[in-house]
């Protein structure tokens, strides 16, 4: 199988995205067309395609967000909003390509340009047990404020908000 291309992910990946998206996640996770276009739209965006003879193979959602506040899922998001914090939205890497390690690359490389911005900070909601995966890539859990608590349970049971220092 031949090495995979890092690209930013743009609206031409969009359709290959959303069906990555919903293989990846589960249902009440996968977000409407608007909601997931509008992350490839915002003032920082740090959204990355890794791509094998010319297939989306995985992706990142990643954007300069406000500190501890997660947009909602399925929330459009205004392409005005910046950041002081690097808001990991959402990482989808295909059957194919799991175990490759472009996950990995994908994230790393949105810290390197996130650091090149003057980001500091990393943040996330895991879900559906990914926790154990984000550890390894240096996330803790943290202590969430109750309103903080109260929108990550909207992102199931199992799901808990990280952070990291980049």
């Amino acid at each position: 199988m031949s090495a995979s291309i890092l690209t930013p992910l743009h609206a031409r990946h969009l359709s290959q995205a959303l069906a990555l998206q919903a293989q990846a996640y589960s249902a009440f996770l996968v977000e409407p067309e608007a909601a997931f276009a509008s992350r490839l739209h915002v003032a920082a965006p740090f959204n990355l395609a890794a791509e094998r003879n010319g297939a989306l193979v995985a992706y990142l959602l990643a954007h300069g967000w406000t500190r501890e506040s997660p947009p909602p899922v399925g929330a459009v998001l205004d392409p005005e909003t910046t950041g002081d914090t690097l808001y990991l939205h959402d990482l989808a890497v295909s059957e194919a390509a799991r175990g490759t390690g472009i996950g990995r690359l994908l994230v790393e490389t949105a810290f390197a340009d996130a650091i090149a911005a003057g980001l500091n900070r990393a943040e996330l909601i895991a879900i559906d047990g990914a926790a154990d995966y984000w550890r390894r890539l240096g996330f803790a859990a943290g202590a969430p404020s109750q309103a903080l608590a109260a929108k990550v349970a909207h992102y199931g049971p199992a799901a808990q908000w990280m952070w990291r220092a980049l």
